[in-house]
């Protein structure tokens, strides 16, 4: 009798999970970039049927290594958001061709578009919504447009520290959603407290923007990556949550984990069905397998990878 030859699974085995959590965690998200992509085989061995997969553009990855990267991941069966970072566009010409490469080589439908991390815009485009006002994704059909969102204040965008001009965005995104058949979300950058999350997203509410929140989570990873990236992205009031670990030593050498930040989150949501955020977006800061393992050790069965045939 012939011996079934499965490909050896990257992911562990999940235990017992809380049920709470793994209904927060069900149709998580998580981002990569090309020189992160190329060090997994193959993505259906750790990541569930049709998680979507952000590809981050970082300032000077060809465009053709973004394309090449998404059309891999749709060739595995993921839906692929591929970042439109404004300040790194150089006009309407060059977003209308990535558009046309994206679509053409990975059939990409959906974007997140952000203002991107360089302090100098490289051409005609400073902010994502300058790119929407171009409305080449609408005549491409793209079908779900993702803008960023900061439960900590951006000090890029306000550098009083007010949350003044993020708001003010926010409400155009909102009027934007509104007058375009695009499905749109926010996609936030990472925090390390839920108490601070809560109330921005109930904030948000109030101040009349019901777009679907999708938190930014920090994956596992040591303790000092994580410092190091938190004050990189500018990260907020949350950092205290990780400095405070740093002070103890019998934590320092330990990795971090989401589960608390993930656990409060995930107890609003049951108790506040209405409640605004609606998807969990992980930055896997420690690695993608580590952060996937990490899923499907706290997500159970929702969170499980299909293995390739």
């Amino acid at each position: 009798m012939a011996l079934l030859n499965f490909k050896k699974r990257d992911a562990v085995e999940p235990g017992p999970v809380n049920p709470t959590v793994e209904a927060f965690l069900k149709g998580y998200s998580i981002e990569v970039m090309p020189r992160t992509a190329e060090k997994i085989e193959d993505f259906r061995a750790l990541l569930p049927q049709d998680t979507r997969v952000y590809i981050a553009h970082i300032d000077g990855t060809p465009i053709e290594d973004m394309v090449a990267t998404a059309k891999r991941l749709a060739n595995e069966g993921f839906p692929v958001m591929p970042h439109f970072p404004a300040r790194i566009i150089k006009d309407a010409a060059t977003l209308e061709n990535w558009i046309a490469m994206y679509q053409g080589e990975a059939g990409v439908d959906q974007a997140l578009l952000l203002a991107g991390g360089v302090a100098e815009p490289h051409g005609a485009f400073h902010c994502s919504m300058q790119l929407m006002e171009t409305e080449l994704f609408d005549k491409a059909g793209f079908k779900r447009l993702h803008v960023a969102g900061h439960p900590e204040g951006n000090r890029d965008i306000d550098p009083d520290g007010s949350s003044k001009n993020v708001n003010e965005a926010l409400q155009w995104k909102q009027k934007f959603s509104e007058r375009t058949d695009a499905e749109m979300a926010l996609a936030t950058q990472f925090a390390f407290e839920a108490k601070p999350i809560i109330e921005w997203a109930e904030g948000l509410k109030r101040a009349g923007i019901d777009l679907p929140i999708h938190i930014g989570i920090a994956g596992p990873a040591k303790l000092q990556t994580l410092i190091k990236f938190a004050i990189a992205c500018g990260v907020g009031p949350s950092l205290k949550v990780l400095q405070k670990r740093a002070m103890d030593v019998t934590k320092l050498l330990l990795p971090y984990a989401p589960k608390d930040v993930i656990t409060e989150l995930a107890s609003h949501k049951a108790a506040n069905p209405d409640f605004n955020i609606t998807n969990v977006h992980f930055f896997p800061l420690g690695g993608i397998k580590t952060n996937a393992n990490w899923a499907i050790e706290n997500g159970g069965d929702s969170t499980r990878p299909v293995r390739p045939a």
